[in-house]
């Protein structure tokens, strides 16, 4: 998936994604059955062909049916667009996204303190493993 193009889901792409991911792997026909607007199946195998094309899906057959995969899973994608906006806008300084963040109010002191938590947490799940292989 190149970093191109990780933003750039249109609306119906995205509903289309957040049903791939919900479901681990889907066929067209389950999708179209999903979406809360009515469309015909060519239309929503072609979102499919564009999510492929994207790099955001894949697909095996099984007999004539296509199956659909998310190539990386949300979080994944999220991450990576989120550095892009951090690239773009605010000169690759994540901590000038986290005070806009901040003043913008969308975090608050509890957020940022169980943010630094993870943090800790995974560095100790890092060093542990290292300590394990030696």
């Amino acid at each position: 998936m190149s970093n191109n193009t990780l933003t750039d889901l249109g609306e119906l792409e995205g509903a289309v994604m957040q049903l791939i991911w919900a479901s681990n792997s889907t066929t067209a026909e389950a999708v179209r059955e999903q979406l809360p607007r009515r469309l015909k199946e060519s239309t929503v195998r072609t979102v499919l062909r564009r999510l492929e094309g994207k790099g955001y899906v894949t697909h095996t057959v099984d007999g004539r049916t296509y199956v659909f995969r998310a190539t990386r899973p949300r979080r994944h994608v999220a991450a990576k667009a989120v550095q892009r906006i951090v690239e773009q806008l605010c000169n690759g300084s994540m901590e000038d996204l986290l005070v806009a963040m901040v003043d913008a109010r969308m975090f608050d002191r509890r957020r940022l303190d169980t943010l630094s938590e993870v943090e800790r947490a995974k560095r100790r799940q890092t060093e542990q493993k290292r300590k394990c292989k030696i």
